[in-house]
């Protein structure tokens, strides 16, 4: 082999250029003179790495080219390495760090995790592929079991939580009224507390100073007292009288009402401009219970021929004429003593100003002490007060008759078609407080209300026994309210809705198992207690015939008629059976006679049934009398409960 140190692929000076020959097609295994086709010459295989080439024998570039297609791999990597972390086939299984530690599959039944149904971010299909990859069918059941069975749970759970949280609700709304009453009441006592308060300061800074006619009120007032009421108002009518023969015009302002009176006249007032605080004129104040009035003093024309007295021609020349009179609730009176840059100028120590609305009116006592301003305000803020207790005693008294009555009607949707009743109650004037007697205590409306909302409650759980009881105790408290027809109707009305809504809900219980004596027993007991007999016998036998008629129709003609006959005749006469055994269990005797006549419409039915199919047969035939023994002999089923239908089994002649 020649020296080839120096040599290489790269060089560009050559002395000739090397010719590559041209592609040679690789011949055949079984071609002679050629070596074997695998192996090196020395009987070994070539290893993995080896590839042959075409080579051209001599020439060092076709040996240099050989050379580098020859190139080995010493040691080829192990892919099948145990250390090696497996690859994954393409997709990654659903990965939830609460399923690998509580969902546990157990040899015959899987758990319902409910932690993991629970988690928000559950993906029900992976979630299934996981847990149910590898269930049998019985295993599916069992858990789609229990699943379901969870879903009921939950409903019912929700379905108390929801009534649970309306009861707590009703009864906190209850402690809030009761709440509301306290607080009303604690009001009052703080107000009448400041009154007397004021009363006191005020009767310890003024001295005792009346005028005539405030005297001869208070003998009056007292004289009241120890006479009748209908004394004390003709004594009132004449205080209104004299006011209104003494101020003209006020008749126009206080018209003559029941309990109307005057507390207070005072004299020798001038009434001021609001802007500049001069003297306009002078006035009277009236003070009344409900009223303050303002009467203007003006001259009268004397006639030529009068009296040379001057004092007498001088009062008789003075006469009073109404000019203001405002409610006391509508009016607020303030003591113009507090104001400093003009009390000593104009001696506003001394006046009052009364303000309506946006209206201003100041006054000011003509006298030299402030007596008469603060015996004023005293009565005035005490007549005020009075008059705002009595205004919210008779609120309250006429809130309690229409929240008895209007409200518990207005409330329940059952009363809206009622219209006679509602317009009755909103035109009614008096609306007592109307107390029920239960158990020797007596109880207002709102009771009754409460004892409504557990009704409702009790029928929408669907606790029956505990509902008719209520409708029951309701129905004999709106018995017992005799003296209040309004009442009753009100109670009747809303407890015959609330009894139609349960029958129904009993009515469909027993049309679901009146095939079950004992349950049905019950079903119509509760029905006859809400005074619901007819229905309930009406639906017994309504569902018993719909049974009747459906495996009547599953009885197949398949060609043997005395078969047929055996199937249909079993069917009718069982059920019939058990229908009045089940009736005489339900109802008394006396309702027997419905059950009857319900039989025998079904036997009539069923004679059609046997004519129709008997009508090609020959009377007298084997086979028809085959028949009629097989359809006799199943009607005396029914002689167990006392009925006898052997002889009216037969073919009718129209069909026959």
């Amino acid at each position: 082999m020649e020296d080839r140190r120096g040599f290489s692929l790269r060089q560009k000076k050559t002395s000739r250029r090397p010719a590559i020959s041209a592609p040679r097609q690789i011949s055949n295994q079984s071609t002679k003179g050629e070596g074997p086709p695998h192996g090196n010459g020395n009987g070994e295989k070539p290893k993995r790495g080896d590839r042959e080439r075409p080579g051209r024998p001599g020439g060092n570039t076709a040996d240099l080219v050989k050379r580098r297609y020859s190139t080995r791999f010493v040691q080829l990597s192990d892919f099948n390495n145990a250390d090696a972390p497996p690859m994954h086939n393409g997709h990654l299984p659903y990965q939830n760090p609460q399923l690998n530690q509580s969902v546990t599959t157990q040899d015959h039944h899987i758990n319902v995790d409910v932690g993991a149904l629970k988690d928000p971010g559950l993906d029900p299909e992976k979630y299934i592929t996981i847990v149910l990859s590898d269930a049998s069918d019985q295993q599916l059941r069992e858990y789609q079991t229990s699943l379901r069975t969870l879903k009921n749970r939950a409903s019912t759970d929700l379905q108390q939580n929801v009534y649970q949280n309306r009861t707590q609700f009703i009864k906190i709304s209850k402690e809030a009224e009761k709440l509301n009453e306290e607080m009303r009441s604690l009001r009052n006592l703080m107000s009448e507390l400041n009154v007397e308060v004021s009363n006191l300061s005020s009767n310890a800074s003024i001295p005792e100073s009346r005028s005539s006619f405030e005297n001869a009120n208070t003998r009056t007032r007292k004289q009241a007292n120890r006479s009748s009421v209908a004394n004390l108002e003709q004594i009132y009518n004449n205080q209104l009288q004299a006011l209104w023969k003494e101020v003209e015009g006020s008749q126009k302002f206080l018209p003559a009402i029941p309990g109307r009176h005057v507390l207070l006249e005072q004299r020798r007032w001038v009434e001021l401009d609001a802007a500049t605080w001069k003297p306009k004129q002078k006035v009277s104040i009236i003070l009344l219970n409900d009223h303050l009035m303002v009467a203007v003093e003006k001259s009268k024309r004397t006639q030529p021929n009068t009296a040379v007295n001057g004092d007498s021609r001088q009062k008789e020349s003075i006469k009073l004429v109404a000019e203001q009179c405002w409610p006391l609730q509508d009016i607020v009176m303030l003591d113009m003593s507090s104001i400093g840059s003009a009390r000593d100028k104009h001696g506003m120590q001394h006046a009052i100003s009364v303000r309506h609305g946006h209206e201003s009116f100041t006054y000011r006592s003509e006298r030299s002490s402030s007596a008469d301003k603060d015996m004023l305000l005293r009565d005035s803020r005490q007549t005020s007060e009075d008059l705002r207790r009595l205004l919210r005693t008779d609120t309250e008294n006429a809130a309690k008759g229409k929240e008895a009555m209007d409200y518990y009607a207005t409330r329940d949707p059952t009363l809206s078609k009622k219209t006679d009743l509602l317009r009755s109650l909103s035109n009614s004037n008096d609306r007592p407080d109307i107390l029920v007697d239960v158990d020797g205590k007596q109880k207002n409306f709102r009771w009754v209300e409460g004892q409504i909302d557990e009704l409702d409650i009790d029928i929408a759980l669907q606790r029956f026994e505990d509902a008719v009881r209520h409708i029951e105790q309701l129905r004999k408290i709106a018995k017992s309210l005799k003296g209040s027809s309004m009442a009753q109707v009100l109670i009747s009305t809303k407890v015959d809705g609330r009894a139609d809504k349960l029958a129904d809900l009993v009515v469909q219980r027993l049309v679901e198992t009146h095939s079950f004596s004992n349950a049905t027993q019950t079903n119509i007991a509760w029905l006859v207690r809400l005074d619901f007999d007819n229905r309930a016998r009406q639906s017994f036998l309504k569902a018993r015939s719909e049974i009747i008629t459906r495996r009547a129709r599953q009885c197949i003609f398949e060609g043997d008629l005395r078969d047929y006959i055996f199937q249909v005749s079993f069917v009718y006469f069982t059920l019939m059976k058990n229908t009045v055994s089940i009736y005489q269990q339900c109802f008394p005797p006396l309702m027997m006679s419905a059950c009857v006549k319900w039989a025998k419409e079904h036997l009539d039915e069923f004679n059609v049934i046997l004519s129709r199919q008997l009508s090609s047969i020959q009377r007298g035939s084997p086979t028809w009398n085959e028949c009629m023994d097989q359809a006799k002999e199943h009607a005396m089923l029914v002689n167990d409960v006392g009925l006898d239908f052997k002889e009216l089994v037969r073919v009718r002649e129209d069909e026959e």
